[in-house]
């Protein structure tokens, strides 16, 4: 394995970081190891003393070239790669999440929706009771001995359906008892039908919200229109600071899209935190190129700076006020997830799954509609088992260009969707998505070296 797949290392935000890969291990480093490590294993120790004396001087180099072979012997800088590629990843198929797409209808249309309006290219339909509550069952039956489960009322725009919503949310605790399980909701919501009594409920009863807004007032209006196409800005806006404000301290996120028309995304997120939410992202659209809003390679350059600008951005606020999160820019260095985990990512299509108005069962949302991604139902399970497999099988030691990147036990391979509608390939990375990933570890660790007292 080279010294490349081995350790990356970067300076931002006047911090100079080394990142042990397959540890996870981060060191915040002086600018002389930093630059030795250029040479470590591949020069000798005297030749580096040479190299840097009449900066250092000799003793110092040796010194640190001692402190690296140390790191080196304990496994925590350039340790090698575990060999897992032949783990078998969820054997006994364990269900965790779903999506239920409780409405295939919307009240908005939103220029780059994945969901086509809402429809998933199909018609439009509402969930009906049977359905929703053979989805939990089939949850409450298939998650083995995991007791916290994950549900997700989506859309469309979940609200049309809102009556759905609390009758499944009774159901879901009338199975928790029967089951031995804890379901935590969650809604997606673009927030037209907001009013007190939806506020009240979702504010009592939905572990986490998503709020979708796309930022500053024109960014949004230019994307996010009514079915008359006027701007949804105005509507929007005040009822979703209303429920922020009686939520209190449960959590929530306000969740933005930008394209080629607002790579000043930063700006989007300080509108959303001057608004007064605390809890944000904002996601790239993801979209075929000859969209005219695409992201393209074009404006990978401007993307990747707006990320560092903002992220010196962040630091400032963050050090003023510890309850401002952007979700890119969160990241747990003390104890994430095993390795297998690390490796395999989401668990779409096999830990988590969609369900559609009628009860078909997808490997996630954004597979919706697509026929052939259809892996069962919620009356019969899963049929398609050989689509399952593939979708186990893709992880970070089955991709490519994976297996030889720095990221992959941060990103844990990417975006299934986003691999597969940009290659038609689930074990092909999608490359401008890795690029703006890879530009957000970095951000984060060099926000944390910062913040860490």
């Amino acid at each position: 394995m080279s010294k490349a797949s081995k350790m990356h290392k970067f300076f931002l935000n006047n911090k100079y970081i080394v990142l042990d890969v397959n540890t996870g291990a981060v060191h915040v480093v002086d600018k002389i190891v930093y630059e030795i490590l250029d040479f470590y294993g591949e020069k000798s120790k005297d030749e580096i003393i040479e190299i840097f004396k009449s900066v250092y001087g000799a003793k110092a180099v040796e010194d640190v070239y001692e402190e690296i072979e140390e790191l080196v012997k304990e496994g925590l800088l350039l340790s090698d790669d575990v060999d897992i590629s032949n783990f078998k990843y969820n054997e006994s198929n364990i269900v965790k999440a779903m999506c239920l797409h409780v409405a295939h209808d919307c009240n908005l249309k939103c220029n780059y929706c994945f969901a086509s309006q809402g429809n998933f290219k199909g018609e439009r339909s509402m969930m009906s009771l049977e359905v929703g509550k053979k989805a939990l069952e089939y949850l409450a039956k298939n998650s083995g001995s995991r007791r916290n489960l994950e549900v997700d009322f989506f859309g469309g725009e979940p609200l049309m359906n809102f009556e759905l919503v609390k009758d499944l949310v009774d159901y879901g605790r009338s199975l928790e008892k029967e089951y031995n399980k804890n379901f935590r909701f969650t809604i997606t919501t673009n927030g037209i039908l907001l009013d007190d009594d939806k506020i009240d409920f979702i504010n009592e009863n939905m572990d986490n919200v998503v709020l979708s807004l796309d930022g500053r007032k024109d960014v949004n209006d230019n994307m996010r229109k009514t079915i008359s196409g006027e701007g949804s800005y105005d509507i929007i806006l005040p009822k979703f600071k209303k429920m922020v404000e009686k939520r209190g301290d449960k959590d929530y996120y306000i969740r933005g899209t930008f394209t080629s028309n607002n790579t000043d995304f930063s700006k989007d997120a300080l509108d959303f935190y001057n608004n007064g939410f605390k809890k944000i992202s904002i996601e790239p659209v993801v979209t075929p190129e000859e969209m005219d809003y695409a992201l393209r390679e074009e404006h990978l350059e401007s993307v990747l700076k707006e990320y560092e600008e903002f992220s010196k951005e962040y630091i400032n606020i963050k050090r003023n006020d510890k309850d401002f999160y952007f979700f890119h820019f969160m990241i747990d260095l003390n104890q994430g997830p095993c390795i297998i985990k690390r490796a395999v990512g989401c668990g779409a299509g096999s830990e988590y799954m969609a369900v559609t108005p009628e009860g078909d069962l997808y490997p996630c949302h954004q597979f919706v509609g697509e026929e052939d991604f259809k892996i069962g139902d919620v009356f019969e399970g899963v049929k398609n088992t050989d689509l399952r497999d593939k979708f186990k099988n893709a992880n970070v030691y089955s991709k490519e260009e994976c297996r030889k990147c720095w990221a992959r036990f941060y990103c844990s391979g990417g975006c299934h969707a986003n691999s597969y509608h940009a290659h038609n390939d689930l074990k092909k990375s999608y490359s401008l998505g890795c690029e703006m990933e890879k530009k957000r570890i970095e951000c984060a660790i060099s926000i944390l070296a910062n913040l860490d007292n």
